[in-house]
């Protein structure tokens, strides 16, 4: 483990390289109350990268891991997150890769690639899909904010966020930051915005994905789009699913379309 000071806050990192020469770079993003040990170390994905001569860049996130834990929702956001992950990238020397989010991670991805598009090779998002666009329900950021602030989680009434308390305290994460992170104001990523990143990007989401909606949906947004539902899995359990990494790993070696193979190195 390394830590940085990006942006003015301290954000822990891995920089693993592969066994042999590197034959490129990417860029890890975490979900929400999760971390880079937990969400992509233990799932098998620093492994798997590793096995395909890939260096593996990978952050705790802000409020995550053992970065920096403000219980103040003014310094989260999403394009604060941005800024911290190409900060990242300036300090290993990094000027182009792809970039893999996951769940929240996607968001932070997305702004990466519209802050910076020259710096994304490919663009794979995680865990999402149409309801990307879809107006947040009145409440729910105060829902999310309360369930990591409730003293007794088994007062939390709504499942899904009753799952990311538990899986916040497994990880043993700060709740109050998480708290804080959630209540953070970003604004929407316009539909627009998204339709001028033109870097191939993959969307997958598992069938069973409640959180995510239809990924092709998402990637027809993107003009070198493409979407890929994955049977069996839900939001939780795709993560160190085999097929998320074989999806992945088929995007990057331009197998899954006849029309990526001139952009991949």
């Amino acid at each position: 483990m390394a830590n940085a000071i990006l942006n003015g806050v301290s954000i822990a990192f891995d920089d693993i390289p592969p066994a042999g020469p590197a034959q490129r770079t990417i860029l890890l993003l975490h979900g929400f109350a999760s971390n880079r040990n937990e969400g992509w170390k233990r799932t098998g994905w620093y492994s798997a990268f590793e096995r395909r001569g890939i260096r593996t860049l990978a952050l705790d996130q802000r409020g995550h891991g053992e970065s920096m834990k403000s219980h103040d929702s003014a310094d989260y956001g999403r394009e604060h997150m941005a800024a911290d992950a190409l900060a990242l990238l300036d300090h290993l020397g990094v000027g182009r890769c792809d970039v893999f989010g996951y769940s929240m991670g996607t968001r932070t991805a997305m702004q990466v690639a519209l802050d910076a598009p020259d710096r994304v090779s490919n663009l794979m998002l995680g865990g999402i899909g149409s309801k990307l666009f879809d107006p947040r329900p009145a409440g729910s950021v105060e829902a999310m904010a309360e369930a990591m602030s409730a003293e007794d989680p088994a007062n939390i009434k709504t499942e899904m966020l009753k799952s990311f308390r538990q899986f916040a305290d497994e990880q043993g994460e700060d709740r109050m930051a998480l708290a804080a992170c959630s209540a953070a104001d970003s604004a929407p990523l316009a539909r627009d915005a998204l339709g001028t990143l033109t870097m191939p990007v993959l969307v997958v989401a598992g069938r069973h994905d409640e959180l995510a909606g239809d990924p092709d949906e998402l990637a027809a947004v993107f003009p070198r789009g493409k979407g890929v539902t994955l049977p069996g899995c839900d939001h939780f359990s795709a993560i160190p699913h085999g097929l998320l990494k074989a999806t992945v790993f088929d995007f990057l070696d331009g197998m899954l379309d006849d029309d990526f193979p001139d952009n991949y190195r």
